[in-house]
């Protein structure tokens, strides 16, 4: 077992006093490789090594520590890395939000996000600034409520002092809890990002359509 730099996250595994990277093994007892998949194999086999994902931090009697996760960073077009779940964890943080999933690639300078807003802060919103829906997905569709949402995420992203590059540009509204029937969260209810990005792949191109201010 070894540890690798992780030099985008700020994790060196060399450091004198806080070697920290990710968590690579290799032997004979581990697993040959994913099952009729050699793409996700070559992905985390390296010269024989296995990548974990695991970000390990060994501690002074010689423990290991896992503390962070490598494989959802992402990178944006001008060079930034984005640690997603970090980034998410202080969205989550604002009362208008009850789920939350961040997206971002290596072709677009910003983030978008869908988002599951909490019902009853929107509805009393909408109340108090005479915005009048018939039902709740309605509202969610609505485009002051949006800007409503979005606004409120970036005081919380301004007030947690995320950097410029981790601010929403845009925001989809999904009136209904990410769930295990579309196959969009785990049992444990962490999130699935390649079947949220197959979900919701035509809501995402539309809000960088709309970010951009281009028609599509």
């Amino acid at each position: 077992m070894r540890l690798e730099s992780v030099p985008e996250m700020g994790y060196d595994a060399l450091s004198s006093t806080y070697p920290r990277g990710e968590i690579c093994l290799r032997g004979t007892t581990l697993f040959s490789g994913y099952y009729k998949r050699p793409d996700l194999t070559n992905d985390v086999f390296v010269d024989g090594w296995f990548h974990t994902g695991d970000v390990g931090e060994w501690q002074p009697d010689g423990a290991l520590k896992i503390i962070d996760r490598k494989k959802n960073i992402f990178k944006l077009s001008q060079g930034e890395y984005v640690a997603v779940e970090n980034v998410e964890s202080v969205y989550l943080r604002s009362p208008v939000v009850t789920s939350i999933w961040v997206y971002g690639n290596s072709f677009e300078s910003f983030l978008v996000a869908v988002v599951v807003p909490d019902r009853k802060v929107l509805e009393e919103w909408a109340t108090s600034n005479s915005v009048e829906v018939e039902d709740f997905p309605s509202l969610c569709r609505n485009l002051k409520a949006r800007k409503f949402v979005l606004n409120e995420l970036n005081k919380a992203a301004q007030h947690h002092k995320l950097r410029g590059f981790e601010m929403l540009k845009a925001v989809y509204l999904e009136p209904n809890l990410f769930d295990m029937e579309r196959d969009l969260i785990t049992p444990t209810f962490k999130l699935k990002r390649p079947q949220l990005l197959k979900y919701y792949k035509d809501c995402i191109d539309q809000l960088y359509i709309e970010a951009k201010g281009t028609k599509a």
